[in-house]
């Protein structure tokens, strides 16, 4: 049986309380799930937490329905689009320092997806490196950019 991913958020959602309806957008690299709702605040929890949660927790259950099931994302009134271009510019104003000063910048812990996000936005500069660091007492890492040699 195909997994239906608009399905399963909005049965997840109506499970756990919450009155939202599911918009599904088709991209290259999955399936978006916009979520519209009037408690958006609480999906998306403190620094987008919860809404990580909840993306998590729907690809595992697509992912038992039917293990070639398309990644899903899952976004709350734009958060994640709003959330991704101020890293994209947080990743920019640091590859600016390191070209500035020469120096190695380290940004704060990061969770996995925002850190793909930054090694994406400055995969293509020829002057940047970026590695992901271990943060020592937590489980996230934070990246390292360097002037690339």
């Amino acid at each position: 049986m195909p997994a239906e991913p608009k399905a399963t958020l909005e049965s997840l959602l109506n499970l756990l309380g919450f009155e939202a309806t599911v918009e599904a957008h088709h991209l290259e690299e999955g399936v978006l799930l916009d979520v519209k709702t009037e408690d958006s605040g609480r999906l998306i929890g403190r620094q987008g937490q919860t809404l990580s949660d909840l993306q998590y927790i729907t690809n595992r259950l697509l992912f038992q329905q039917d293990p070639s099931a398309p990644k899903i994302m899952v976004d709350v009134g734009g958060y994640r689009a709003q959330a991704r271009e101020a890293l994209v510019k947080k990743a920019k104003e640091a590859a600016e320092k390191v070209r500035r000063w020469g120096d190695v910048v380290e940004l704060e812990p990061l969770s996995a997806f925002d850190r793909r996000i930054i090694h994406q936005a400055l995969k293509d500069d020829p002057n940047i490196e970026t590695h992901s660091v271990e943060v020592q007492g937590t489980e996230r890492k934070a990246i390292l950019l360097r002037p690339r040699h």
